[in-house]
């Protein structure tokens, strides 16, 4: 089991001479949850963070220009106007975005697109450090997420701390450990995850014919193969408990993660949106019953991925960041 606790201030320290980074992301979400995405990164040194904000939130703007290494945009009719047009499928506004960000002063040597709920999380080796490793011909590098799970209310993590679950990057052993852990419902996720498991990349600034994308950087057009990031996890708060899921997920069937489009798990017939669709179809406790069996830190499934190597426990402290970052909004 991996036991991670926050450092930032001393990768901070470690930054001298080494290269800047920075971190974007297209956000529609309570201004706590920006502003503690903002204060995270800021926390572990980003030399900029910048948001698009989806739809208007002048307390968030405000907060994050009034810091000297942020940088918030409400993508309002007059930005989508010089555009073009405003695209209809939030994943292609982040692509929008995120390409934007990299080709208009990123401000960093290195740039990262996130989600408002995933936070980079480096381990004991500075991030800067990490890069900085990488061969000068890298052009991305990846960082692998780890997903939040919620917690048993018969065992809970130590106060602070959070349950995370990981799996492996290689197809073949992912599947083999996904059906060993998830008994009842492994067939149907790829890794046992209730969203990606392709991660995050990081993007090499200040090269022409260059684009962001979600899940991957592109050059001339060509999708690149990225490095591994193997030092840094990407925590993604996808789902911390059911009603925080359950929050979230008509739109999520429809428009995000388990929409119809999404392809089945390699082996499996069935999309995980046909899954849940039945689920639903069954009434009563189905759709819980499926949460907790796959997202519930229950001691059993703790030890299953204790096995495998894929249990973190994490303290991501995010109410003291954004107070250090933001103390107006504490």
């Amino acid at each position: 089991m991996r036991l991670a606790t926050t450092s930032q201030p001393q990768h901070v320290m470690e930054m001298t001479n080494q290269p800047s980074w920075g971190v974007t992301a297209t956000v529609k979400a309570p201004t706590r949850d920006v502003l503690n995405f903002a204060a995270h990164h800021l926390d572990l040194g980003a030399e900029r963070v910048s948001v698009y904000l989806d739809a208007p939130d002048n307390t968030a703007h405000s907060a994050l220009n009034a810091h000297p290494k942020c940088r918030a945009i409400t993508t309002d009719a007059s930005y989508w106007h010089i555009h073009g047009y405003r695209p209809i499928k939030h994943q292609v506004r982040q692509q929008v975005n995120a390409t934007h960000c990299l080709t208009h002063e990123p401000g960093t040597d290195w740039l990262a697109h996130l989600d408002v709920d995933e936070f980079l999380w480096p381990g004991d080796t500075s991030l800067a450090a990490q890069l900085a490793a990488l061969p000068n011909d890298t052009f991305s590098a990846r960082s692998h997420p780890v997903e939040a799970m919620a917690p048993d209310p018969a065992d809970p993590p130590p106060a602070g701390a959070q349950w995370f679950k990981s799996c492996a990057t290689g197809p073949s052993q992912r599947r083999t450990e996904t059906a060993a852990i998830y008994p009842g419902f492994g067939t149907y996720l790829v890794g046992g995850f209730l969203s990606h498991v392709q991660g995050k990349v990081f993007i090499r600034t200040g090269r022409p014919s260059t684009g962001l994308r979600i899940h991957h950087a592109t050059q001339d057009g060509e999708n690149d193969t990225p490095a591994p990031l193997t030092g840094t996890n990407l925590c993604h708060l996808h789902a911390t408990g059911f009603d925080h899921w359950n929050k979230h997920y008509r739109y999520r069937i429809k428009k995000g993660a388990y929409r119809p489009s999404i392809k089945p798990a390699p082996g499996s017939d069935t999309t995980l949106h046909s899954l849940l669709c039945q689920l639903e179809a069954q009434g009563g406790d189905a759709l819980r019953n499926f949460y907790d069996q796959i997202c519930r830190a229950t001691p059993a499934l703790r030890a299953r991925l204790a096995a495998y190597g894929h249990l973190h426990l994490i303290r991501l402290d995010l109410d003291k960041k954004r107070a250090r970052h933001f103390p107006d909004f504490a």
